[in-house]
């Protein structure tokens, strides 16, 4: 048998009753494929992480606001937190109510503060700031603060969002300054969150940062909610044999130190956590089309139709995805190191460099791993180009449309004098 590089998703049937080929006949190129079974074990295994009572999973909708898979989300018993208004619309479409909603602020407006104290059951900001706007805007309201632990985790500067090197959350030492604040404008603090960083394989930077944020709310008598953030890694490597991030010691760990903490001091508020890309990272495969091959001095590059608009966190994050083949024909094709990008006009359109692959050619389908996670949700119209379509395999293995491709049309739309006219005739 020649070399194959499927090995991954037909272990799990990820694609269904269909293959990646008649996918992309039915969708076009490129596609983002999600495997619904796949994230609802995900679900489930952040929904039971910590075996105690008022422990609760909010997904960072910041990973992938697709409403049909927030909806599948929102069945699970996940709620959900949002970080802009059109977060808080996607969920409302999903079926989210209110309650289940918290919106995290990061350097937002007056109106959309004002928007979020309607829209969402919890507003927390994270800036003496943004907490005297919130104040003068709402008087007398409930409000959460996101604290800087000063403990950072990420396996990239770029999403590591605690420590001194950061803009998230307010520092210990303007704890006095906060509370002068709270009381100026009658506020109510309801609740604490962090957020130490992304992708994190190691648990220890975690729970050390959980362990400070359960400290720091006995400064905070009647809170109702302790937010742990979130950054749960997934194997991105999995043709390596990465192993997965060991959520039964980590669990263990954690149930321990919150039930610790509610038999200390008698709190029978909430515990949450805001795992986003665990949830969606894995059930996703991106196919694109092989469109050119050329060598270049040393190097072989497969052109493919996935550029830096489709995935963004190669170029973004030097981030590594695994890559599967599918030839266009049955022909034996030797292994090969070869350099995967992509069609925009940059250098850094890189999407995988220098992988041992099957000998690609033109016409045959590559599938990007783990893409469910800051892949669709970070894409852009960048050099004109058109945004995919994403379809969504469900329990009965059949594929359905659950977002539409770009269209040129849609392009136009945007500029008043050049969009097109509704009553004219196609």
């Amino acid at each position: 048998m020649y070399p194959s590089r499927t090995a991954y998703s037909d272990s799990l049937n990820f694609f269904g009753d269909q293959s990646p080929g008649e996918l992309v006949a039915r969708f076009g190129s490129p596609l983002y494929v999600y495997n619904e079974a796949v994230l609802r074990r995900r679900c489930r295994d952040m929904k039971n992480l910590a075996r105690v009572p008022g422990f609760v999973a909010c997904y960072s909708t910041k990973a992938n606001g697709n409403p049909s898979l927030l909806r599948i989300i929102r069945e699970e018993g996940l709620i959900a937190d949002a970080m802009s208004p059109g977060e808080m619309l996607m969920l409302r479409l999903a079926g989210f109510s209110r309650e289940q909603i918290c919106y995290v602020s990061n350097n937002v407006s007056a109106r959309e503060l004002e928007l979020a104290s309607v829209e969402a059951a919890h507003v927390s900001v994270d800036s003496l700031s943004q907490l005297e706007s919130f104040g003068r805007l709402r008087p007398g309201l409930s409000v959460m603060l996101r604290v800087n632990p000063g403990i950072g985790a990420g396996h990239h500067a770029k999403v590591v969002t605690a420590g001194k090197d950061t803009k998230f959350g307010i520092s210990p030492d303007d704890f006095a300054q906060m509370r002068d604040i709270l009381r100026r404008h009658d506020l109510r603090l309801v609740g604490i969150n962090q957020h130490v960083g992304s992708l994190f394989m190691d648990a220890a930077p975690f729970l050390e940062a959980a362990a400070w944020l359960l400290d720091t709310a006995r400064d905070f008598p009647g809170i109702r909610l302790i937010d742990f953030g979130g950054g749960f890694g997934i194997p991105y490597r999995k043709y390596e044999g990465e192993k997965p991030l060991d959520l039964e010691e980590l669990g263990a760990k954690f149930t321990a130190l919150l039930a610790g903490y509610r038999k200390e001091t008698g709190y029978d508020g909430q515990f949450i956590i805001e795992p986003g890309r665990y949830v969606t990272a894995e059930c996703a495969i991106l196919l694109g089309t092989v469109h050119a091959v050329k060598n270049n001095g040393p190097t072989r590059y497969v052109g493919t139709d996935l550029g830096f608009t489709i995935l963004a966190r190669p170029m973004m994050y030097d981030s590594f995805h695994d890559v599967e083949l599918y030839p266009a024909d049955d022909t034996r094709r030797p292994n090969m190191v070869q350099t995967v990008v992509g069609n925009i006009c940059e250098s850094g359109d890189i999407l995988a460099k220098d992988r041992e692959l099957p000998e690609a050619r033109e016409g045959d389908l590559v599938g990007v791993l783990d893409a469910g996670a800051y892949g669709m949700a970070m894409s852009s119209n960048y050099n004109q180009r058109l945004r995919p379509a994403e379809v969504l395999v469900g329990g009965d293995a059949q594929a359905r449309l659950i977002r539409r491709r770009d269209s040129l049309e849609d392009l136009q739309a945007v500029y008043p004098d050049h969009a097109p006219d509704p009553s004219a005739e196609a």
